[in-house]
């Protein structure tokens, strides 16, 4: 191949949803079926994952629950529009979609990791402050609520030697 010209490959992803008008084995045979179609327009399957039985948003012909499977592939642009094409006119699959998607070099994945690590260690620090201020707050409130019932109390005790002064004074005999 030349240096100008760049390779046709691509990577991609497809997402799709079998009816539930099938069973869990039939589906599974769908989603095989729908893997072959890949392989069949020259498509080579990298990863593969079954979702299961996930109940949809809203209704599509009549269906309101679906068995979702997801597939990673390498093809050709050719190849996809004739993946897509097949999958449009398939009456098991109700829905689809194909997407590019960009394969992560070593490189860009332990770049992702670290600014992942970054951002972890910020949340913890951001939730210790957090609880800090909260159990200053926490603190500061005890402390409110004491001085609170101290002053209470001194006006109680307060209440109390000015009564008893007063009792004092009225039963004094050297008044009159």
């Amino acid at each position: 191949m030349s240096k100008t010209k760049k390779s046709n490959i691509g990577h991609y992803e497809v997402l799709f949803i079998v009816p539930n008008r099938f069973t869990e084995e039939e589906a599974k045979q769908v989603i095989t079926a729908v893997e072959g179609v890949i392989t069949k327009n020259n498509g080579e399957i990298d990863y593969r994952e079954y979702w299961g039985k996930k109940k949809l948003a809203y209704e599509i012909k009549h269906n309101a629950y679906g068995y979702y499977a997801l597939a990673e592939f390498n093809a050709n642009k050719e190849a996809v529009a004739l993946i897509n094409q097949e999958l449009r006119l398939s009456n098991d699959v109700i829905r689809h979609q194909i997407i590019s998607k960009h394969i992560k070099s070593a490189e860009e994945i332990a770049k992702a990791k670290v600014i992942q690590e970054k951002i972890n260690a910020r949340k913890k620090e951001e939730a210790k402050e957090l609880k800090e201020k909260n159990e200053k707050e926490e603190n500061d409130n005890k402390k409110e609520k004491n001085e609170k019932e101290e002053i209470k109390t001194d006006k109680k005790s307060n209440a109390k030697e000015l009564e008893q002064k007063l009792e004092g004074i009225l039963n004094a005999k050297d008044l009159i």
